[in-house]
């Protein structure tokens, strides 16, 4: 196994995270974000439950496991620096949006402000709301070098007094990490002026498992995660940070349930005070308590050390790729993350895509209807996406830039 000369992890670590990982038997799987492999204790986990379930009944069950369930709040507001009764269990990232969207007070001619490198679906979300609601969209300016500026966010802030301001951390398909830390500075120093109008929610869909998140830090009301992702949990699993700024100003999602609330008279409900009143009734427990396995495994590694792995194992992919003739790189931004996007001329991603798959290597496509803004300023149709995780080797990668070569 070749390692960087930098490698934050040593061969005994790295074959370890990969002993621990079945899946890395089998594939060169480069689609981190997307979805990562898990380790073993995560499906081990998942099935015991489903097991247990099958031999006892579900709610039995959930029951039984009550305190390894309780675990994963308490891990997952570990991992974001808050309590656990600020966090809620969802079924993705985009159900922990569309329930904290859900929430906010919108009235015609309120505005969300938002950036241009935003998810597909927090911008068809904002498109809805539009055609529904007549709120406006606006754009912050992205600056020369790539990402929000922040003179623009500060102008328009106090200008627009937006009913929302909306900030995807890693956008899915341009490699930026957002000034996530300087927002947070400007919107802490307008809310304290100018009242509680606005609300921010942080999308940290692809961030979650990859860096250190400090939500104290980030200022953000709401923040949104999934678990399959960098945190190597489980497919129909996320959660949502609800702030106490959220909770006492009574927030709820548009269509609480029982879980979320208790129907006290004929006409009347009363909220669950903490976070739990943006979770439904039903949800896969099986999932809480793979989550909570992810979770802990992230943490005894520690997030630090996994972004300054990916970030080395990201650099050495984006100079290999450069160097092939007919390959374009797409990522822009003064910091890039795990996500490695290029297009390749006189080529298609399906074409690509396909091949990688013959040399069991595992990529994904991006397309102009994911990112309409981005792409359109790139001038591209289409755009692979390779992210590497830290469980990864340099000879994975070197194995994907020779077959590239070789198209």
């Amino acid at each position: 196994m070749k390692l960087l000369a930098n490698s934050i992890f040593t061969k005994a670590e790295i074959e370890q995270f990969r002993n621990d990982t079945i899946g890395c038997t089998y594939v060169n799987h480069l689609n981190n974000a997307g979805a990562a492999l898990m380790p073993n204790v995560v499906t081990d986990a998942i099935t015991a439950h489903i097991k247990l379930e099958a031999e006892i009944g579900g709610y039995e069950a959930a029951a039984a496991k009550a305190d390894a369930i309780a675990e994963f709040y308490e891990l997952a507001a570990r991992l974001i620096n808050t309590k656990p009764g600020n966090i809620a269990f969802t079924a993705s990232a985009t159900d922990s949006y569309i329930r904290a969207l859900s929430a906010i007070p919108f009235v015609a001619g309120d505005i969300i402000l938002t950036d241009c490198d935003d998810y597909i679906s927090n911008q068809l979300h904002f498109l809805s709301l539009k055609k529904r609601f007549g709120v406006d969209i606006v754009h912050i300016k992205n600056a020369a070098a790539g990402g929000v500026d922040l003179a623009d966010l500060e102008a328009k802030l106090y200008e627009l007094k937006p009913r929302l301001l909306a900030i995807t951390h890693i956008p899915t398909n341009s490699g930026l990490v957002q000034p996530v830390n300087q927002i947070a500075a400007i919107y802490a120093k307008y809310s304290q002026e100018s009242g509680d109008k606005t609300w921010y929610i942080l999308d940290a869909c692809q961030s979650a498992g990859q860096m250190k998140l400090d939500v104290q830090q980030l200022q953000c009301d709401f923040l949104s995660a999934t678990n399959r992702k960098f945190l190597r949990g489980p497919r129909g699993s996320g959660f949502l940070y609800i702030s106490d700024k959220a909770l006492q100003g009574r927030l709820e999602p548009l269509f609480i349930d029982m879980r979320g609330a208790r129907w006290t008279e004929k006409g009347q409900y009363e909220q669950q005070p903490d976070a739990k009143r943006f979770e439904d009734w039903e949800f896969a427990y099986a999932t809480v308590v793979g989550s909570a396995e992810a979770i802990r495994y992230c943490l005894a590694i520690g997030e630090d050390r996994i972004w300054q792995q990916v970030k080395q194992l990201s650099a050495y992919l984006r100079t290999r790729l450069a160097s092939i003739p007919n390959v374009r790189m797409l990522d822009k931004g003064p910091e890039l993350s795990s996500s490695v996007t290029f297009t390749v001329a006189n080529s298609s991603a399906e074409y690509l895509v396909k091949r990688f798959l013959q040399h069991n290597i595992n990529v994904v496509s991006s397309y102009r209807e994911f990112a309409v803004i981005d792409f359109d300023q790139k001038q591209v149709e289409w755009a692979i996406r390779v992210s590497p995780h830290y469980y990864n080797t340099v000879d994975e990668l070197d194995a994907l830039v020779d077959c590239l070569a070789g198209f």
